[in-house]
């Protein structure tokens, strides 16, 4: 899988977000190196805290493909998602989880703390970070809230 290309497609979708005035966060779904979904920020526009990308992108995956679980799927991000996100994707039962920079105040894969992985979970998450963070950093303040 090409992480690189995936990573340009979610920071493509942080720029539309800051364009419309979001914290620029993106991120996308892919499954047999296709994207089936991809989102990017939207609590201010839609004032609702829980427009995540990440989490506007698992429901339209989920959408898209007619089911609940998501077990073949790869969500790559720009910013390590936060506990509410990384609790979705353990219960869509994602396979794997790609971002761009952490997140040591709020990020639940391994930055403030580390659902993805926890032992106590049902389900864990293969967890790759740092793939183009620099260019994600460029976008976002570290407070970037996700």
């Amino acid at each position: 899988m090409n992480y690189e290309l995936y990573m340009a497609e979610a920071i493509a979708e942080a720029k539309r977000g800051a364009e419309e005035g979001e914290s620029p966060v993106g991120a996308v779904a892919v499954i047999d190196d296709a994207m089936i979904a991809r989102d990017h920020q939207r609590v201010t526009a839609g004032e609702d805290p829980t427009a995540h990308a990440v989490l506007l992108t698992i429901q339209a995956a989920a959408s898209k493909l007619g089911r609940r679980r998501l077990v073949e799927a790869t969500i790559f991000t720009t910013h390590e998602p936060c506990a509410m996100c990384v609790g979705a994707l353990l219960e869509a039962r994602v396979r794997a989880l790609v971002f761009a920079m952490p997140d040591l105040e709020r990020g639940a894969a391994g930055g403030a703390i580390n659902l993805a992985r926890d032992t106590a979970m049902p389900h864990q998450l293969s967890v790759v970070s740092g793939v183009r963070e620099s260019e994600a950093r460029r976008l976002a303040p570290a407070s970037a809230s996700v």
